[in-house]
């Protein structure tokens, strides 16, 4: 799907005022809220998107500041106030209970709303989680330069300055040896990065990581506690959050093993191996719904 047809099919709703963009498809009783990561966007999901919506009513918004959203200059980008965004958009459209799909920052977005259910303040339930490439423990996190820039005294100036093809080599450099993006879609990665002035808050959007750091125990602490069905599937190759990531996972969630490590894929297996992940997911998801069946002696 090209990027234009992905917009042209989108919706928007206002939050405190800001139009944000989301997509939704399929029309099956149970949704699946798909999140992304920095410095992406919902198409990242593009590749998985008929299958997913085959399966389940999908919602994919772009988070404040990424995408088609707006990107206000004087916005106060934390994770809290992105977990707020998702709030209002499934109040929004009337949904209480999802399943998520998420990837990268998208990660970090779902450990506050598994903190939100643990204290009972929040207006939705999660059924199930898979978690794709992204950092769950800060000790585990590598970001490559240009995010050590970005969050640097100088990363107002470096996220205005970055020339396209920087921005580009830098993101490819996270992909695996042999599922490198196209000239095509690096394009699409840029043109979404520079869309309504993004490049002028992308030092602001950056500060996750340091919340990581700050809130480690509040959002690791849902992880080993959760009781949902979870699966984590892994891009070992990964420089960010890869197969390091899984070796720490496996330390600090011993309980937790439905692990699916992809060997020579890197940051985004949605990208990279769309199949392989739409096979494992579903798999995952029809697993859960068989043992539901079980249980209620059908």
């Amino acid at each position: 799907m090209k990027l234009v047809e992905w917009q042209q099919s989108g919706s928007f709703f206002e939050h405190k005022s800001f139009p944000i963009f989301y997509r939704k498809g399929g029309s099956n009783g149970e949704v699946l809220l798909c999140l992304h990561g920095f410095p992406t966007s919902s198409f990242d999901y593009r590749k998985v998107w008929e299958g997913l919506t085959g399966r389940f009513t999908v919602i994919a918004p772009d988070l404040i500041g990424y995408g088609f959203s707006a990107k206000p200059c004087d916005f106060d980008y934390t994770t809290f106030a992105e977990a707020d965004v998702i709030s209002a958009l499934l109040d929004h459209l009337g949904v209480s209970h999802v399943h998520i799909l998420a990837h990268d920052y998208g990660n970090t977005i779902t450990q506050e709303l598994l903190a939100r259910s643990a204290e009972s303040r929040l207006n939705f339930s999660i059924a199930s989680i898979c978690f794709l490439n992204g950092a769950l423990f800060p000790e585990t996190h590598r970001p490559i330069l240009a995010q050590k820039l970005l969050i640097s005294p100088i990363g107002k100036y470096f996220g205005r300055l970055i020339p396209d093809s920087q921005f580009a080599k830098s993101l490819a450099s996270i992909f695996g040896p042999e599922t490198k993006p196209t000239d095509d879609e690096l394009k699409d990665f840029v043109n979404l990065f520079k869309h309504n002035n993004g490049k002028l808050v992308a030092h602001k959007l950056i500060r996750y990581m340091t919340e990581r750091a700050k809130y480690r125990e509040r959002w690791v602490a849902p992880l080993q506690s959760m009781t949902q069905p979870l699966l984590f599937i892994n891009g070992s190759y990964d420089p960010v959050s890869g197969k390091h990531l899984v070796e720490r996972f496996r330390e600090v969630v011993p309980d937790q093993t439905n692990i699916v490590e992809l060997p020579n894929i890197g940051h985004f297996p949605h990208v990279e191996t769309p199949d392989m992940v739409l096979e494992k997911f579903l798999i995952f998801h029809s697993s859960q719904n068989l043992d539901s069946c079980r249980v209620r002696g059908i």
